[in-house]
């Protein structure tokens, strides 16, 4: 597994939606395990609005994006705001964008669902087609653009950084595409449009970047199909997922296979070799499975094992290289955030604020249930011995007393 472990070794930040990796690997050797409202809280700052994106680390900072309501309540401010990791204090706030009028939307999504990107240097927010924004360390907006494109229900899928290239996926109504910014400047760079025919269009999922074979890779899961770009947006590959739209759980990889959910309706699991050129959908699928697959949470791979939840709280884990069922159990609760790994155990947050600790293992064991009694749509964030939640009402840092 020497994927795995560089995977690993580079997981130490957390700069963008799932992790330095993307794909939800955190580094602590202690982090905290049983914790309630009044137990190993560290500090709890309460946020004004509604956003469902997960915060990231930026230079001991924790950065979100938020939305909220202007002072007459018939606009909204689009904005990012820093804490200390610390104390949980303010650092900074920036209105980015603001809208007199309420865009309709899905009642179960947010304004600011996207997760911003940190790329070392600068943070990038992005809104949808209601705005994209880079800004400094310091909070100053450095520059800004709007993406035109038609999103159904608001959007999700969140920006992804490689070199100089700001990646966004645009899945809309109309012209469903991904797209590719200059991130010093938000100037295009090219937009490759999907090739295919999908009767619902639109879906909201995040871009993974890989490399397999000495090809670095755009894994980018759309309606009907999953693609793959290289970094001038030329198609590579792709893979047919009949019916599959409104895709949001992002996909993960290893040793030369992606695994990924079709979304709705009907969502089904795919594993499939990255190595091809051309529609793959026959040669390239190794396995599939459409029992209690996830619509909204995104799968996690560590070892050989591949863990997945579905909405209604079916937790199953499959062997990843066969698909073989190696156990299944029905958790309390629905569950839209993707779950995190750390040290040989899962978190998995519920929507009602339950987070269950679980060993990532081939045998189920559960190792604990907190509460937080605050709904949760955002996936956790891990930096040191600390776990950061993001509830409808709060952040949260919790630690071992």
């Amino acid at each position: 597994m020497l994927f795995l472990t560089s995977l690993h070794m580079q997981a130490k930040g957390w700069n963008q939606f799932r992790g330095t990796t993307g794909q939800g690997h955190a580094v602590s050797e202690n982090l905290p395990v049983r914790w309630n409202r009044g137990l190993g809280i560290s500090w709890r700052s309460e946020i004004t609005g509604k956003a469902w994106s997960s915060p990231i680390e930026v230079k001991n900072l924790l950065v979100i994006s938020n939305a909220r309501e202007d002072e007459d309540g018939k606009g909204i401010l689009l904005e990012a705001i820093a804490l200390d990791l610390l104390t949980g204090s303010i650092a900074w706030k920036c209105v980015i964008f603001r809208y007199d009028t309420e865009i309709k939307i899905h009642g179960k999504n947010s304004y600011a669902s996207p997760t911003p990107f940190f790329d070392g240097s600068k943070i990038y927010f992005h809104f949808g087609n209601l705005g994209t924004a880079c800004l400094n360390t310091r909070g100053k907006v450095m520059w800004k653009t709007k993406i035109e494109y038609s999103p159904v229900h608001g959007s999700g899928a969140s920006p992804v950084i490689n070199d100089d290239l700001l990646l966004l996926s645009a899945d809309g109504a109309d012209d469903p595409s991904i797209v590719a910014l200059d991130k010093w400047s938000g100037a295009l760079k090219w937009k490759a449009r999907r090739e295919s025919n999908a009767k619902k269009s639109f879906s909201f999922c995040t871009p993974l970047i890989i490399e397999d074979g000495g090809r670095k890779q755009i894994i980018s899961p759309a309606s009907d199909y999953v693609f793959s770009y290289d970094m001038r947006g030329n198609l590579l590959w792709k893979s047919h997922y009949p019916g599959g739209y409104s895709v949001v759980p992002r996909p993960v990889f290893a040793n030369g296979i992606v695994y990924l959910s079709s979304g709705y309706d009907h969502p089904t699991l795919y594993a499939i070799r990255t190595h091809g050129h051309g529609d793959v959908t026959r040669s390239h699928l190794v396995w599939k499975t459409s029992k209690s697959a996830p619509r909204n949470s995104s799968p996690i791979l560590v070892k050989d094992c591949l863990f997945f939840i579905s909405d209604g709280g079916i937790l199953s884990c499959l062997d990843s290289q066969n698909g073989e069922m190696h156990w299944k159990r029905r958790l309390t609760g629905n569950f839209s955030a993707s779950p995190l790994h750390c040290n040989g155990l899962l978190y998995f947050c519920d929507e009602m604020g339950k987070t269950y600790v679980i060993e990532a293992g081939r045998e189920y064991a559960l190792i604990a249930v907190n509460d937080l009694e605050e709904g949760i749509m955002a996936s956790p964030m891990a930096i040191g011995n600390a776990l950061y939640l993001r509830t409808k009402e709060a952040i949260w840092k919790i630690e071992k007393n």
